[in-house]
């Protein structure tokens, strides 16, 4: 699988609703919103008024990262927004299963994040409950980032214990995503490919989105 999920966070707000329409007749699969409370991170983006603008261009589905604290309290925001995947971070969530199921009970996937320096083994406990785990390849918080090389060997622990646990849950990940290292993640084991200076940056973004496509396109697992 090779799902590629261009970030907003990397668009031209002035020009959102021209950033759409390449985006809407792109290969593109998923539409990545990173939210980002000035606590969790040290920054902040944006919230739901610029989301259901978005969301109102788009009929693909919206992949919402909350780097927020306390990102149960916005669940029935993120359903009412009409997301698809609600994405949480391990380290900002308390009661992660309990979460988890709640976000489940509101129609929505569960994604779980796991920040650079958490271990994948976190999540033993758990995994087959996720439906997607995204692992952040730069530190959160700010796009633009260089991607940290020894996320390929976490990459690989992830697949592992996905496939000791029997777990159905899909790998992404978030940070320095471009065509050099997107092959290569692809072969440690992802499926997912949140992407974003390297496409919206692009002369031509449909076009990067065609060959990230195709750079991912095959793996024997």
């Amino acid at each position: 699988m090779n799902i590629i999920a261009p970030s907003l966070l990397a668009a031209d707000f002035g020009n959102l609703e021209r950033e759409m329409e390449w985006f809407n007749r792109s290969e593109a699969d998923w539409l990545h919103l990173d939210v980002m409370d000035g606590v969790f991170v040290p920054n902040i983006s944006f919230g739901f008024p610029v989301m259901q603008a978005v969301a109102k261009l788009t009929s693909k589905p919206l992949d919402v990262h909350l780097m927020v604290v306390q990102p149960e309290k916005f669940i029935p925001q993120v359903r009412d927004l009409g997301a698809s995947i609600m994405n949480i971070h391990q380290e900002a969530c308390v009661h992660l299963h309990r979460t988890v199921h709640a976000i489940h009970e509101a129609g929505m996937k569960a994604a779980v994040s796991l920040c650079p320096s958490t271990p994948v083994e976190t999540l033993t406990d758990i995994i087959q409950d996720i439906d997607v785990v995204m692992l952040m390849t730069v530190n959160p918080g700010f796009g633009g980032q260089k991607f940290i090389e020894h996320s390929l060997d976490k990459v690989r622990r992830m697949r592992a214990l996905i496939q000791q646990t029997g777990s159905k849950a899909l790998i992404e990940v978030d940070g320095g995503v471009n065509r050099q290292t997107a092959p290569r993640l692809h072969e440690a084991g992802v499926d997912a490919f949140v992407t974003g200076s390297a496409v919206f940056g692009a002369p031509d973004p449909a076009a990067e989105v065609a060959a990230l496509k195709q750079l991912t396109g095959n793996r024997d697992d």
